[in-house]
């Protein structure tokens, strides 16, 4: 008459264990389902019916009610059908409920009793990992990646039933594939020219800094950024875990074995929503581009053309690594540990140079004024990218591949790691002079550009961290020096001066 089953529900990007709760007793058929479900939820009544007539199960002429316990937090998605579906059969006496303990079920019904995939099948068996989870053949790779100590793989709910009765086996592995694959990184061997992004490039490789690219169209700027992940370390384990549980949620493209082990690359479109960048909605809590890109590359091209107020909004999750969204009813948090990388024109027309720009002083204002300087403060790196040389584009060689720069990005990452713990964007202000200390003329440097109000008190730390990382490079982990505080000031000019300044 009454029976418990464990599933899970999802909760932006975390997995919540819930009690299906059953009560199968006397009174006018009927079957509610109580506990904060939403629409989809409150759906699962007509496809669990429909599964076990499909099925050949004797659907219980009598009240049923569904608890989803915890009551307090909302529930939503089709991932407790089958859960809802093997508590009615425990609670009808079809079943016995000693078979179902070690178990926990995350599956959609089919009208025809199917079990189908869910989107969040990571995030979703990981809160039931220390359970034996039964999941459809589409979501087994996923489970498996979230750490679940046993996943078992059902065709359809009498094949459950029949499997938990031991009257035949589980579904073998090979039938629980996933054929969607990344696409190919580009390398870094394919841009001619441009030493000096590419040289911006491996600094942000190698110290996790935010860089902005600015420059005429066709100079470069997309194809550079898009061969940022190929320079990039793998991720760790815990980088690798949370990636998978963000894409997992998000129902974007995974490889094949389920897990996410390289710096994931996400390019959104220009016309993209606070929400579609930051996180967010309103029945369902998602994560947005900035989360979908952490520990990797967030590339916003086009910058000039983005709304104001959704790059704004990207100021605290660069600056802490995480977005907090709240809603009347929850407050969730993602993560968002990106590279930023910015392309802009240096003004409306494209070309930027004095005599070639046919802008007027008006328009070029009005194009600066979308970028708010606590944003620009943001981009620790600030390069200009000019159009190729012609002896470039024609008769140059390639450049230095990926590989080539991986390497030197990898021992710099792996030195800064063992020094503080953290890449050197990450140092922490009071650590800066123990992680990052400064030659005599390096500091006569830094105090020179803040008596000129050239830098902000962020921009000199920025500077600092910058400065760390270059040295880093150059295999001087000592003390940073006046060469490699010159070469981070470079590369931190201002909006202005890259667009090409007055006329």
């Amino acid at each position: 008459m009454f029976s418990t089953v464990r599933s899970t529900t999802l909760l932006g990007v975390v997995g919540r264990a819930v009690d299906v709760e059953v009560h199968v007793g006397v009174g006018l058929p009927g079957f509610t389902i109580v506990g904060q479900p939403d629409e989809v939820c409150r759906e699962s009544r007509d496809r669990v019916r429909a599964a076990f007539l499909s099925r050949g199960f004797t659907w219980p002429n009598r009240r049923i009610t569904v608890n989803l316990a915890p009551s307090g937090e909302r529930k939503g998605g089709s991932g407790l059908d089958l859960a809802i579906a093997i508590a009615v059969l425990v609670a009808d006496e079809q079943i016995a409920s000693s078979l179902i303990e070690p178990f926990a079920f995350v599956a959609e019904l089919g009208l025809d009793g199917s079990l189908r995939g869910v989107v969040g099948a990571a995030p979703l068996v990981g809160a039931v990992r220390d359970r034996r989870v039964v999941v459809a053949a589409g979501n087994a790779a996923s489970a498996r990646a979230a750490g679940a100590d046993d996943v078992v793989v059902a065709s359809d709910l009498a094949h459950v039933v029949a499997c938990l009765r031991g009257e035949t086996e589980w579904l073998n592995d090979d039938t629980a594939t996933h054929t969607t694959v990344f696409d190919h990184v580009p390398d870094l061997a394919d841009v001619r020219g441009q030493p000096v992004a590419r040289h911006a490039l491996e600094i942000a490789a190698a110290g996790a800094h935010h860089v902005l690219l600015v420059g005429p169209p066709g100079a470069g700027k997309s194809m550079l950024a898009r061969r940022l992940p190929g320079i990039l370390p793998d991720l760790s384990n815990e980088q690798s875990m949370s990636c998978t549980m963000v894409h997992s949620a998000a129902h974007v493209s995974m490889p094949a074995n389920g897990r996410v082990t390289h710096p994931p690359f996400r390019s959104p479109h220009h016309s993209i929503s606070l929400v579609g960048l930051i996180g967010g909605g309103t029945a369902a809590m998602r994560p947005g581009e900035i989360s979908l890109a952490s520990e990797g590359v967030l590339f916003l091209d086009e910058l000039g053309e983005f709304a104001p107020s959704v790059l704004d909004a990207l100021r605290q999750p660069l600056e802490e690594g995480v977005v907090h969204v709240s809603r009347a009813r929850t407050t969730l948090t993602f993560p968002a540990r990106c590279l930023l990388v910015a392309a802009a024109n240096p003004c409306p027309c494209g070309a930027g140079a004095p005599g070639v720009c046919v802008c007027d002083d008006a328009a070029r204002a009005k194009y600066l004024r979308r970028f708010s300087g606590p944003l620009l403060d943001r981009f620790d790196l600030r390069v200009s990218v000019g159009l190729p040389r012609v002896e470039d584009l024609v008769d140059g060689v390639d450049g230095e591949s990926s590989n080539v720069v991986r390497k030197r990005v990898v021992a710099a990452r792996r030195l800064a790691l063992e020094r503080g713990g953290c890449p050197n964007a990450a140092i922490a202000v009071d650590e800066l002079d123990r992680l990052a200390p400064l030659s005599v003329a390096a500091r006569a440097v830094l105090r020179r550009e803040l008596e000129l109000g050239r830098l902000s008190g962020r921009g000199l730390h920025r500077i600092r961290r910058v400065a760390r990382t270059i040295a880093d490079l150059d295999g001087a982990p000592e003390v940073v020096g006046e060469v490699h505080v010159a070469a981070a000031l470079r590369m931190r000019t201002s909006l202005s001066s890259l667009s090409g300044g007055a006329r």
